[in-house]
């Protein structure tokens, strides 16, 4: 653990909450310092819940430590029980009370309360949130479905005649970028394909729904990163085998069906459920024909990244010249998908090193995270949110998956619109100060004579957004540019404009220059073409 101004992952403990609060009847008595608390903001304004999660904390001071801390937990957990009356009990420790070693577990076992008890350790000092939330639906699954488990040596028994395929949707909690509208598209695309869902879960789901899991024919593993350790005890311990194709993207979505199909055992034509969606044509369409290769930077969880760069590369176009995750449980797969794409896989949880990467590589589009999202309005470079962590901008209202073939246009809208947008404001720029276009033209169709143009310095263009560069310091030195050639940068596209100055600067100094002429900036501007 370390100090850190943000984080792409909070604690264990979180990654617990969030499979509490996506659940039914199950509450989570969290023995923690007052101060952790800030957890339940998590929840109610980001993800703007209507309810609280159901969570009741300990909350001792430092007063208390001098005292009987293990007593506060018991009376905690009692008055939970006889508020909430949950069907299950989840008890644990933050990261602070970890420290005092209460053993939250023992004791709530002590209590014999009569409702089935969660221990959980989670050691916040070595794992983090996903690590947390995967561990702890595990540990339910195995609990809830510990008497279905099948004796060694003994085969999963055959689907009764005339009977539909069922699976479970694994994975998605609260909180999660999406999870609420992927579950919805991918259980609707498996309604259709004849299969019926058995269990989602944890989402929505209820102790005894978890206890039911053992009844599908197959899990669709949707979010690997909460579900890979449950699907895989279960395909041990149920026979049950589990999906390993992201529905992310047109072609990821068409690997989906026909891996699913293969599981339940059903023919189906894939191309026939692929016809409805736009977002092939999209991508292959005269209006995104100048996005291809564009440079894009990507980084986030594990699941969504990789997707990602399977989409930008073979779907979109894009050059992907950066991939990279915080995933540290998944970094292999991350890394195998990057050495496909000819790049090495920039494993980390720093943002500092993002940050620094991105500026190296230059990109025309960054797909990442919330913290992500900052970095690129600090570098002036479009960006589309792909993953968590995420801020209360990517719970939209409406009815936005990223998964499934409707998943697919929302990608497309998403990150194709900001490399849109920056060339349409550009041009609108670049006609601000045409004698037509400009601000007080009447329309030219309606035959009235156009308004005349305010007088303003600098000629054709004046209007459009400048940008003065900035001076370099170079230790007693300072890099400057003059005006011709400042005039000219403010010329290229806003979304471009930082990268040609920087390179520009970069010649320069290497050159020894301390002007910036616009002969500079030409000669900059080959040297890097070259």
């Amino acid at each position: 653990m370390k100090l850190t101004l943000w984080t792409y992952e909070g604690p264990p403990h979180v990654g617990a909450m969030r499979i509490a609060t996506a659940m039914d009847k199950v509450h989570y008595v969290l023995h923690a310092p007052q101060g952790d608390t800030y957890a339940d903001l998590l929840f109610t304004m980001i993800e703007r819940m209507k309810k609280r999660p159901p969570v009741t904390y300990t909350t001792f001071q430092a007063r208390d430590l001098g005292s009987d801390t293990a007593e506060l937990f018991k009376d905690a957990a009692r008055t939970a029980y006889a508020r909430f009356q949950p069907d299950l009990l989840m008890v644990g420790a933050s990261c602070t009370a970890e420290l005092i070693q209460d053993d939250p577990g023992g004791l709530a076992a002590a209590l014999d309360l009569p409702v089935p008890i969660l221990p959980l350790e989670l050691p916040a000092y070595q794992k983090k949130e996903n690590w947390g939330a995967a561990e702890t639906f595990y540990q339910m699954v195995r609990l809830l479905g510990q008497d279905h488990v099948l004796p060694p040596g003994q085969q999963r028994a055959a689907r009764a005649a005339g009977a539909k395929p069922s699976c479970n949707i694994l994975g998605p909690t609260a909180l999660g970028f999406r999870h609420r509208d992927d579950v919805q598209e991918i259980s609707r695309l498996l309604r259709e394909l004849g299969i019926e869902v058995n269990v989602v879960a944890p989402l929505g789901a209820n102790p005894a729904d978890i206890a039911r899991l053992y009844e599908a024919d197959f899990n669709v593993n949707l979010y690997p990163e909460t579900a890979n350790t449950a699907a895989t005890w279960m395909t041990r311990s149920f026979g049950q085998p589990s999906t390993k194709s992201i529905p992310i993207g047109f072609k990821g979505t068409q690997a989906f069906i026909t891996e699913v199909c293969q599981l339940a055992g059903i023919e189906c034509d894939v191309q026939k459920f692929s016809q409805s969606s736009k977002a092939r044509w999209y991508a292959l369409s005269v209006d995104s024909t100048y996005l291809t290769n564009k440079r894009v930077f990507i980084f986030g969880d594990a699941t969504h990244a990789i997707a990602a760069a399977k989409v930008a590369a073979h779907e979109m176009g894009f050059k992907v010249v950066g991939l990279g995750t915080y995933s540290r449980e998944l970094a292999r797969e991350v890394r195998e998908a990057a050495a496909e794409l000819g790049l090495e896989a920039m494993i980390t949880d720093d943002y500092l090193e993002v940050e620094a990467k991105i500026t190296e590589l230059q990109p025309e589009l960054i797909l990442g995270t919330q913290m992500e999202r900052h970095i690129a309005k600090r570098l002036q470079i479009p960006c589309a949110v792909i993953s968590s962590p995420v801020h209360v901008q990517d719970f939209p209202a409406r009815y936005s998956p990223q998964m499934g073939f409707e998943g697919a246009c929302v990608l497309f809208d998403s990150w194709v619109h900001p490399l849109m947008m920056g060339l349409e404001e550009h041009l609108i720029g670049m006609f601000r100060g045409d004698f037509e276009f400009h601000e007080g033209a009447m329309p030219s169709h309606l035959g009235h004579s156009s308004a005349p143009m305010k007088a303003e310095t600098g000629g054709a263009g004046a209007g459009a957004e400048q940008i003065t560069a900035p001076n370099l310091n170079l230790g007693n030195k300072t890099l400057a540019w003059e005006t011709d050639a400042e005039k000219e940068l403010n010329k290229i596209p806003f979304f471009v404009r930082g990268k040609a100055r920087r390179n520009t600067e970069k010649y320069a100094v290497e050159q020894g220059l301390l002007s910036i002429t616009l002969e500079t900036l030409y000669d900059a501007k080959a040297h890097f073409k070259s």
